[in-house]
């Protein structure tokens, strides 16, 4: 390829590139041409027999392509408008890229294609340039010849894989090759011109109709010229008469001013909608000339450059960026993907969706069909299916958009990243409630109300087909107290086990000594959806229970150690000799059980002995008393003195009440 740049005394110059760049109009839209419409009058492109745009007529030209691709004037300061491919190639000279050999031919592969840099052709087989734009399913392409002197045989190919030029002269070859759907596209003019005849191939490798079964014919063998006013679906023309071309140009007449003398210059157009070849993606480029318009004529000199590959990006944007909850347990995601085309309208497929979350975890959410609109809109944006999370952590999306339009070759494309985002846990409400104060030697007791958990993950933990349970984990009661913080009166041996949302405990404790005492309730938590919390911190006067001390209580009841006295005599028989016992009881006839009875009291001496009791321990609040006494003689001249109930004491007693403290 050549890109021509100004010379350092402001003449043109030619340098040669080794490799042709592919330029795409930036987020051009790709126009959908019909089968019905004409290709000379799709207002997208003048197919008029010359090179420069005429601003009363619609569409670009192929001076907008030349400034395009090469950054120069080209009689012109402004690019297309809305192709989506331009190609524009130029010889170094006029001995350069010529084929040689009996294998290059169209019906061969490429690989069996040879080139060299040495003259020897027609002037009229020569070509200076090539060049091609693609507007939708329409496909424009043109060159400029050297000499007109003849009439002239032209081939153009599009190639759907890149090629080029390999090796040296004079036995230089060719990378790439065919793919089933290129497109060979041959005109024969004659008549100085004024007549066009078209053949359209597309190459199948085998089973074709054309060059031993490598080609396939599509459409042709009438006369098209770019002037006739009726519908067309391919058509070509040259230049009736002298034009100035748009960039440097010099013919073998040396016309001046860039001339180019009739039928040098050469356009055409063809609908590849029209061929069954929509959303065809065409990466290579190539101008040939030919001995003549069989399949199978020696090609002579060629111009090649590239195109447009199709190509295809995706990104997406998920329905959760940066975090969220899990809530109550789960979370309803989806992801969004938008897709971008180009070199293929229309075009179909797929995007498929997965979801990378926790643990390794992958899930198949599923493909969405995809495609571009009638006429193409582009990009195209789907949604995925929803998925349904239920376990915290983190999670990335993933999209990949398959074409399935056949022999388009539109590329696989991945998304771009950046499709993660974090669900996180939620932090639940421990609410607590501590019993009344008490006094001392009652129990204090705590109740915990749990609320704000998330069940547990689901199995698994994208789209579950078994729900998970309530949050577990466990609630612990711990006691301070008395008057401080740091000493623990008391904390639950058994923590009390969890199940989702409720009302837990009582936590039961019986102080030992009175003061302030303050409850602290701790919740576990059930990792990885809910975490742990604590109700309060202490001090917290709303948890806190006064033990406080037991009252005092006093009763006055007046009590007597009643004491009794006996005297014994007996008017003979000598002294007295013998023994007393007195029994006490509260009632005023000795009925009832004695409260006291005394040991047997020893009586001797001369008559009359007095002998009393020495009670000091037994006491009586009774009101009435009695006593009954005996006297059992030892003298045998004395008698035994039987149990009598001698006497009864009855008294008032006054008592004066009961006092408490304080």
């Amino acid at each position: 390829m050549t890109q021509r740049v100004l010379g350092p005394k402001g003449g043109w110059r030619r340098r040669r590139l080794l490799a042709v760049p592919i330029l795409l109009v930036a987020c051009a839209a790709l126009f959908w041409i019909g089968g019905a419409s004409a290709v000379h009058n799709t207002g997208n492109f003048e197919l008029d027999g010359n090179a420069t745009n005429n601003p009363a007529v619609p569409g670009d030209d192929w001076d907008n392509v030349c400034h395009q691709v090469l950054h120069t004037d080209c009689s012109t300061t402004s690019d297309t408008s809305s192709a989506s491919a331009v190609s524009f190639v130029s010889e170094p000279n006029r001995s350069t890229s010529i084929f040689f050999g009996g294998g290059s031919k169209d019906p061969s592969d490429i690989s069996a294609w040879q080139w060299k840099n040495e003259g020897g052709l027609p002037d009229k087989d020569n070509l200076r340039d090539a060049f091609a734009a693609r507007y939708g399913n329409v496909l424009f392409f043109g060159s400029d010849r050297f000499d007109n002197s003849g009439d002239a045989q032209q081939g153009f190919w599009f190639f759907q894989n890149p090629v080029a030029q390999t090796g040296t002269s004079p036995n230089g070859t060719f990378s790439g090759v065919h793919k089933v759907g290129d497109l060979l596209i041959l005109s024969d003019f004659s008549n100085g011109g004024g007549t066009s005849t078209i053949n359209i191939y597309k190459w199948v490798g085998t089973g074709g109709d054309t060059g031993g079964g490598s080609l396939q014919f599509l459409a042709g063998g009438t006369t098209s010229n770019c002037a006739n006013p009726t519908p067309d679906t391919f058509c070509g023309i040259v230049n009736a008469g002298t034009i100035t071309m748009p960039w440097t140009f010099t013919d073998k007449s040396g016309t001046p001013n860039n001339g180019a003398l009739n039928g040098e210059f050469y356009e055409g157009g063809v609908d590849l909608t029209a061929l069954g070849l929509a959303g065809e993606c065409f990466a290579a480029f190539s101008a040939e000339t030919r001995s003549s318009t069989s399949p199978t004529a020696t090609l002579k000199d060629f111009v090649l450059g590239g195109f447009a590959a199709c190509g295809s990006s995706l990104t997406s944007t998920p329905s959760v960026t940066g975090s969220t909850s899990i809530g109550t347990g789960s979370v309803s995601v989806s992801d969004q993907a938008t897709v971008t085309v180009t070199g293929a309208d229309p075009w179909a497929g797929t995007v498929h969706f997965t979801l990378d979350g926790p643990g390794g975890v992958t899930a198949d959410i599923g493909s969405v069909p995809i495609q571009s609109g009638t006429p193409a809109t582009d990009p195209v944006t789907v949604t995925s299916a929803t998925a349904t999370v239920t376990s915290a952590g983190h999670y990335c999306w993933h999209a990949l958009f398959h074409a399935t339009t056949p022999s388009t070759g539109v590329p696989d494309a991945p998304d771009q990243g950046n499709e993660c985002f974090d669900v996180t846990p939620v932090t639940p409400a421990l609410a607590t409630t501590a019993g009344p104060d008490v006094v001392l030697g009652n129990p204090i007791t705590d109740t915990a109300t749990l609320s704000g958990t998330a069940n547990k993950p689901g199995t698994p933990i994208i789209n579950p087909t078994t729900a998970g349970g309530p949050a577990g984990g466990s609630i612990t009661f711990t006691l301070y107290g008395p008057n401080d913080c740091t000493t623990v009166a008391f904390t639950t041996a058994v923590p009390f086990p969890v199940s989702g949302d409720g009302t837990y405990g009582p936590a039961t404790f019986t102080p030992t000594a009175i003061g302030t005492y303050h409850w602290v309730a701790t919740y576990t938590g059930d990792l990885p959806n809910t975490n742990g919390t604590s109700a309060t911190t202490c001090p917290d006067t709303t948890e806190d229970v006064v033990v406080s001390s037991v009252p005092s209580l006093m009763t006055s009841a007046q009590s007597f150690i009643p004491n009794d006295s006996a005297t014994i005599s007996a008017s003979q028989g000598g002294d007295l000799a013998g023994t007393v016992t007195f029994q006490l009881f509260e009632s005023s006839d000795c009925t009832g059980t004695a409260i006291y009875t005394s040991a047997p009291i020893p009586v001797s001496g001369a008559s009359p002995q007095t002998v009393s009791t020495t009670n000091t321990t037994v006491s009586t609040t009774a009101a009435n008393v009695s006593w009954l006494v005996s006297y059992d003689s030892t003298n045998p001249a004395q008698d035994d003195i039987s149990a009598k109930c001698f006497e009864n004491t009855v008294l008032a007693i006054a008592n004066n009440g009961t006092v408490t403290s304080p």
